[in-house]
């Protein structure tokens, strides 16, 4: 039997928290192959929407099917899952958990020797067997997670903002392990708050208060931002303050040493910054034109929410 194009679908699905919306009327079709990544601020329904995938709870309103099934629950068996705080027995090792985590699938003890044994030198932990989990690295310990949620052989596997609090180079090699596994047909979402992490996905989308404010690779998102950015050589605080209300500048946010100034006349928003740093009795930093970056897109996402928020609090 031909297996369906699509590896996980949502149509209409609502779900509610009591009184709070934590996802409203989300559509989408995730395709079989892909890196897919859920964007958004915490709060936003990323972990929601994972938990609905694997049948964890249930929508109160539309449909999801995973693997192309509605029984959601059922096609799980075929699914692994990294949740954002993963649950590793600390005073056990490495292979202990993995052979807790397998008995917990179902799979006869010699199958999940011969599975760990594979996984686990993918993955560079073969050596590691033996040590306890307590004491391992933050990156060997996602390395850890990830080896558990391919245990059983997937066809997709989702991760909740698997690298969080994990440093650099350990994200790189977690993203080139990612990276191998979609290459042999590992079908991956991911849901990460790092802007570079988003850029490797081959799609993604981005989520506030339940809703998907848009979706398509880095270029096609990028496409449809509607407004110029002037790199500000400024890491000052007070800058942004400077420039606030100023004629033709949108907005001005700070990204490490430079403010992006968001605009849609540059020329205009030069001549604005110019007569800010005058008026303070300096002399403009030096400014160019540059590309906007998913950075950009991030933020104009956020604040078009807290302007919606806004505006339904005062209806």
């Amino acid at each position: 039997m031909t297996e369906p194009a699509s590896a996980l679908s949502y149509h209409g699905v609502t779900k509610n928290f009591g009184a709070v919306r934590a996802l409203d009327g989300v559509e989408l079709d995730i395709k079989r192959g892909e890196i897919f990544g859920f964007i958004g601020p915490d709060g936003a329904g990323k972990t929601t929407m994972m938990r609905i995938a694997l049948g964890i709870i249930n929508p109160d309103a539309g449909e999801c099917r995973l693997l192309g099934s509605p029984n959601r629950r059922e096609a799980r068996l075929r699914a692994g899952y990294v949740p954002q705080i993963f649950s590793l027995y600390m005073d056990m090792s490495v292979m202990e958990n993995i052979n807790l985590f397998g008995s917990l699938y179902g799979k006869p003890e010699k199958a999940v020797d011969e599975r760990a044994e594979f996984i686990l030198s993918r993955v560079g932990l073969w050596g590691f067997r033996d040590r306890f989990a307590g004491n391992l690295s933050g990156g060997m310990k996602q390395k850890l997670a990830l080896a558990i949620g391919l245990l059983n052989t997937p066809d997709i596997l989702l991760l909740d903002e698997p690298t969080t609090g994990v440093d650099p180079v350990a994200r790189r090699e977690f993203w080139a392990l990612l990276y191998q596994f979609n290459h042999e047909g590992l079908t991956i979402v991911v849901s990460t708050p790092y802007m570079d992490e988003a850029e490797l996905c081959t799609r993604k989308l981005f989520l506030s208060g339940g809703r998907i404010l848009d979706v398509g690779t880095t270029g096609e998102l990028l496409s449809r931002y509607p407004y110029k950015i002037l790199s500000l050589a400024s890491g000052r605080r007070e800058t942004g303050e400077w420039l606030a209300g100023r004629a033709n500048i949108t907005d001005a946010n700070m990204f490490g040493t430079n403010y992006h100034i968001v605009t849609d006349d540059a020329e205009g928003a030069r001549a604005s910054i110019e007569e800010a740093f005058r008026e303070h009795g300096e002399s403009a930093p030096e400014m160019r034109e540059m590309e906007p970056g998913l950075e950009d897109l991030f933020v104009a996402f956020a604040g078009r929410s807290e302007s919606d928020a806004a505006r339904s609090s005062a209806d």
